[in-house]
């Protein structure tokens, strides 16, 4: 009989604190302006949505609201897409994380194509140079991978001997991107579709190339230096695929999580013990196949996206099936998402604002 009643007394503790929770972030987020770009805000625990709530304009010039099916451009949240997709290659033996990036990238200085490895790459390991900072400045035409490699091409340094530093790179995602396509024999963006996308019935999400119509789509949007709300949708580096070329929607990215949490496919925290070998000798063991990681119990998982024209969050707790998805068609949204994690804070889950400062390693 006691048994029942203390399950009875925490079963409305649990009501109580998500009462309270949506409440406060009632509070908090009812104060965003309704007639600008806004956010999609998603919080699940155990399968079960504690919290769903979506405000502002898809696109402020058809006045189109933003919904739970909107879709957001990734920007780097596209990563963890990318690693998967390499590591379903080597489920079927199609390649290794431990091959050398020259055997898919012929084009690459030997050096380099040799040194470095796939799974230097997925750790931003590679030490390979920052293809942003060889655009040449008469640059007009969005870049894709392929052009990436091109850039890459004539340079045969990288900024450390690869293994041994972390340096965030969208480089390296780039040309994974194009190792997937050579190892597969199909290009990228079918790729993820096909292999990803569909079997998980993220049926509207879509990896996005030049002049493709996406249903749904939020248009990116920026402040100026007035504050002023301006059109941030494009820029030269919008275009490439494999370091944030997906769009998709919370209602779709909760069908990934699921299917990370339930290890569809691979056993996440396990893998990213087996990605850093002690023979890499980095002192940075935190970033592994599209993820940060803390060393802590229990694990957390965090990304971040962002573009010109967007900002995206997602925290993943395995142990907890828990996960916090916030994606926003605003550029440098942290402040409204840290202002959501301190009210989760108050209202007794774990303080993740010191995530952050993982964030901040990707500038």
């Amino acid at each position: 009989m006691w048994k029942y009643f203390v399950l009875l007394i925490c079963l409305c503790g649990n009501l109580i604190s998500n009462a309270q929770l949506i409440k406060r972030l009632d509070s908090l987020l009812q104060l965003q302006p309704a007639n600008k770009p806004g956010f999609a805000l998603l919080i699940e625990q155990d399968a079960k949505l504690l919290y769903n709530n979506q405000a502002g304009l898809a696109n402020t010039e058809a006045h189109e609201k933003i919904n739970a099916g909107t879709n957001f451009r990734m920007a780097s949240v596209t990563k963890q897409f990318t690693a998967m997709g390499i590591l379903l290659l080597q489920q079927k033996h199609q390649l290794s994380v431990d091959d050398p990036i020259g055997k898919y990238l012929p084009g690459l200085p030997t050096g380099i194509g040799r040194k470095v490895l796939i799974r230097h790459l997925l750790t931003h390991s590679s030490g390979i140079l920052d293809y942003e900072v060889l655009i040449p400045a008469t640059q007009t035409a969005q870049l894709l991978d392929a052009d990436v490699l091109k850039l890459l091409q004539d340079n045969d340094s990288t900024y450390f001997t690869p293994g041994t530093q972390f340096r965030y790179s969208n480089s390296g995602f780039c040309l994974l991107a194009l190792i997937i396509e050579k190892a597969a024999h199909q290009p990228y963006a079918l790729f993820i579709k096909e292999k990803i996308l569909q079997p998980l019935h993220m049926d509207a999400s879509v990896v996005y190339k030049i002049g493709i119509s996406i249903t749904k789509r939020a248009m990116g949007y920026a402040k100026d230096s007035t504050g002023a709300i301006i059109p941030s949708d494009q820029s030269i580096t919008s275009a490439t695929k494999g370091d944030g070329g997906l769009y998709t929607s919370v209602n779709d990215y909760r069908k990934w999580v699921h299917a990370l949490q339930q290890s569809r496919w691979q056993n996440l925290p396990a893998l990213f013990k087996q990605m850093h070998q002690p023979t890499d000798a980095t002192a940075y063991s935190f970033y592994s196949l599209g993820w940060f990681y803390t060393a802590g119990t229990p694990q957390v998982l965090f990304h971040s996206g962002s573009t010109c024209g967007f900002n995206n969050y997602v925290i993943l707790v395995p142990a907890k099936k828990l996960s916090i998805v916030f994606f926003s068609n605003l550029a440098d949204c942290r402040a409204l998402f840290h202002q959501v994690l301190e009210t989760l804070h108050q209202c007794s889950f774990a303080d993740y604002t010191s995530l952050f400062a993982l964030q901040d390693l990707t500038r």
